[in-house]
């Protein structure tokens, strides 16, 4: 057997799976890893978020009958649509790195160590008040920065690019934040919101992370593995694969950092998901080495049009991400309206098209002998999804879906 597998191109269904020869249950936990997550980290996090007003554990959803016709024993849906009002597991990143900088920026201006209560009840308005955050963003990041700096107190400018819709535009600027438009694509908004920060004085919140650049993004996918650890604590049998979506890859990285800690050796099988017109991580595993994809990386799948894989996600995935897939735009359209209209009593689910790449890699694995075989998927297999966005575009939903997200949770 080869190391990848390529099915029907240029058909709705082509899909790539690209073993990962680096990877597996042997690879140790480095302490390089062990710097960028870890138990303590999490602990903090946990304390910080689960503090807010309006926590709650999001559901993990049982799909039986979905697991029935795909041919798995077990299949769990982690479903962040309703996590703190903004529609998506961005919530807990972002924020929590806004809490963070602020309580590191208060200490330094005060000259003495701020807890985070103070920066959560806003005890230092004015401080606070002078103090400008930003970061780019397809959309769902952005929203949580924004909501972050309106809930502690602090300026916000967030920038957006070319094919950004207006409908997330409109929501991030419904937390009262700035938004600008950029040319180009992610990584050039990437680009533009850090030497604007530099110039302007701010403080970047990016969910990437780049040389220079690591400290913000480890609060951003600390924060990510307070949903991992909710999941693995409702989900009871570890499961014996885990589909991710990636973009930059650092929700990616927090679930799988989680999943090695937790049980090492005996860790679920992790199987990474790309669009294949933005596919960084495919090319990447492929080549062995962080890769950029060029270009306009115009998937529908638009929270996950990223060229450049997360340096901080990549000491991570490297050592135990098992396999990529590319899959494309129709397969995820696809498996949007599948759990919008279940069959067999499994409930309704509302998910966005950024937050089925892990079902619809599951799918197209399934369908192929040669990719079960490669990625040791059988009937017994019990496999975990993390759906990380609700309808958060959803003029977009209702036209991919052909009914509204509201209507789909009328029928849960």
């Amino acid at each position: 057997m080869t190391d990848e597998i390529i099915r029907g191109a240029g058909t709705p269904d082509a899909f790539t799976l690209c073993l990962n020869p680096l990877s597996g249950p042997d690879r140790p936990w480095t302490e390089a890893q062990n710097a960028i997550l870890s138990d303590a980290g999490l602990s903090a996090a946990r304390a910080t978020i689960g503090a807010w007003p309006g926590y709650a554990p999001t559901p993990l959803v049982a799909l039986p009958a979905l697991a029935r016709e795909i041919g798995v024993a077990s299949l769990h849906y982690k479903d962040e649509g309703g996590r703190f009002g903004l529609g998506s597991f961005k919530a807990l990143g972002g924020a929590y790195a806004v809490a963070r900088l602020l309580q590191s920026e208060l200490s330094r201006m005060l000259g003495r160590a701020v807890a985070m209560d103070e920066v959560i009840g806003k005890a230092h308005p004015d401080e606070v008040s002078s103090i400008t955050v930003c970061c780019a963003t397809d959309g769902n990041h952005g929203r949580s920065v924004a909501w972050g700096a309106q809930t502690f107190g602090c300026s916000c400018v967030i920038f957006i690019h070319a094919t950004v819709s207006e409908g997330r535009k409109e929501a991030i600027e419904a937390y009262g934040a700035e938004v600008r438009r950029c040319a180009g694509n992610y990584d050039d908004s990437v680009r533009e919101a850090q030497e604007t920060a530099t110039r302007e004085g701010w403080f970047v919140v990016s969910d990437t992370s780049y040389p220079g650049y690591m400290d913000v993004p480890k609060d951003v996918m600390q924060g990510y593995e307070v949903m991992a650890a909710e999941a693995f604590e409702a989900i009871g049998t570890r499961p014996t694969h885990i589909f991710l979506q990636t973009g930059v890859g650092g929700m990616a990285a927090a679930v799988t950092a989680l999943a090695v800690r937790r049980w090492g050796r005996e860790r679920p099988r992790i199987v990474l998901c790309d669009p294949d017109k933005s596919a960084c991580w495919l090319v990447s595993i492929r080549a062995g080495e962080p890769t950029a994809v060029e270009g306009d990386l115009d998937t529908l799948m638009a929270g996950l049009a990223c060229g450049e894989v997360s340096s901080l996600a990549w000491e991570i995935l490297r050592d135990h991400a098992d396999a990529v897939m590319g899959l494309t735009d129709d397969s995820a359209v696809a498996a949007m309206r599948k759990l919008a209209r279940p069959e067999g009593g499994d409930p309704a689910i509302v998910a966005g098209e950024s937050a089925v790449a892990g079902l619809a890699g599951l799918i197209a694995a399934m369908s192929d002998e040669e990719a079960r075989s490669a990625l040791a998927l059988d009937a017994d297999s019990r496999v975990l999804l993390f759906g990380t966005e609700g309808d958060t575009d959803r003029e977009l939903y209702e036209k991919l879906v052909g009914m509204t997200g509201d209507a789909v949770r009328g029928k849960a």
